[in-house]
């Protein structure tokens, strides 16, 4: 599991969440998680959710911390599954790191989302191509842009470059983990 931070500013539009996006755009082969901050605005010629299609929702951010998990081999059930366990070590992070702001106040995953109370902090979508399966995730870095109540980095005053670097690292420890797992048990009869 390879990880990367881009260094460049740009605005995620769903159009990013393709097979090789890691690879062909930014020089990342093989299973990897990237991350990169920016705008958010997906027109629904790019959402994948059927939820949010029929919902003719609005997702949007003016800056959000986005991550893409791609996995090469594996069904839509696995990237689910791979969706939901970044989410659940993104909520951990955020709850250790967020902690003094919080003060006695619980993050909450529901799903695929971070919620503090009725404030939504992270968008996720999981899908599959011919190749791979991928997965976006963003939390918002600030309140702005946002069609719904939201919660944000800024307000906890966690760094999101940190914050990203962090869980890139503990998400590729986790996956290396399942995948040790797989070879180390014999077939039953």
């Amino acid at each position: 599991m390879e990880t990367h931070f881009i260094e460049k500013k740009f605005s995620y539009d769903g159009s990013q969440l393709r097979s090789l996006f890691a690879y062909l755009d930014h020089g990342v082969l093989g299973p990897s998680i990237i991350s990169w901050i920016g705008r958010c605005n997906i027109p629904t010629s790019h959402m994948v959710d059927g939820e949010d299609l029929l919902a003719n929702a609005i997702i949007a951010g003016d800056e959000m911390l986005h991550f893409i998990i791609e996995v090469f081999d594996r069904d839509l059930f696995s990237g689910v599954a791979l969706q939901r366990l970044f989410a659940s070590i993104a909520r951990d992070y955020m709850q250790a790191h967020a902690g003094k702001a919080l003060q006695t106040e619980t993050l909450i995953r529901d799903g695929d989302d971070i919620y503090w109370g009725d404030r939504k902090l992270s968008i996720s979508i999981a899908t599959r191509s011919p190749v791979s399966t991928m997965v976006h995730f963003a939390m918002n870095i600030t309140n702005e842009g946002t069609p719904v109540k939201t919660a944000c980095l800024n307000d906890w005053q966690v760094d999101p470059r940190r914050t990203a670097e962090d869980l890139m690292t503990l998400f590729r420890k986790e996956y290396q983990t399942i995948v040790t797992a797989t070879q180390k048990v014999r077939p039953v009869p």
